[in-house]
């Protein structure tokens, strides 16, 4: 096995939400799959609030008006649509903004989504809030 990179080789890419993206592909059709995807594009764009890899003000507002009327299209539970409809308001404001957002989108979903996933998304609000 090599332990050098190779000449002219690029760094390998990893996917961030492993655990929910998983999820989303594994349930059935329906409410925890629309739950688990709602989860993956909200850790998605709060992905995008983190330190080191913000985008501009811009452009977040702009995903995030996309990310609403997407929202707005699928069949979550009634206990869910708030925390979710937040945490995607929450991608336009500070880190720490999103990661309250996030916590409790993950006290609203924790029953709709496997440990792995509630694991993924309580890492990113650790991330968010610095600590």
């Amino acid at each position: 096995m090599l332990t050098d990179p190779l000449p002219y080789s690029l760094e390998p890419l990893r996917f961030p939400f492993p655990a929910l993206a998983a999820l989303a592909g594994r349930l059935p059709l329906g409410g925890g799959r629309e739950v688990a995807l709602a989860a993956l594009l909200t850790a998605r764009l709060a992905n995008g609030v983190a330190p080191g890899e913000s985008l501009p003000a811009a452009d977040r507002v702009a995903r995030a008006s996309g990310a609403k009327v997407w929202l707005a299209s699928l069949a979550l539970p009634a206990t869910t649509r708030v925390p979710f409809a937040r945490c995607v308001e929450a991608t336009t404001g500070t880190p720490l903004q999103m990661a309250g957002a996030l916590r409790s989108l993950v006290a609203a979903t924790g029953s709709h989504l496997d440990g792995a996933s509630v694991q993924e998304l309580e890492k990113l609000a650790r991330h968010l809030a610095g600590s």
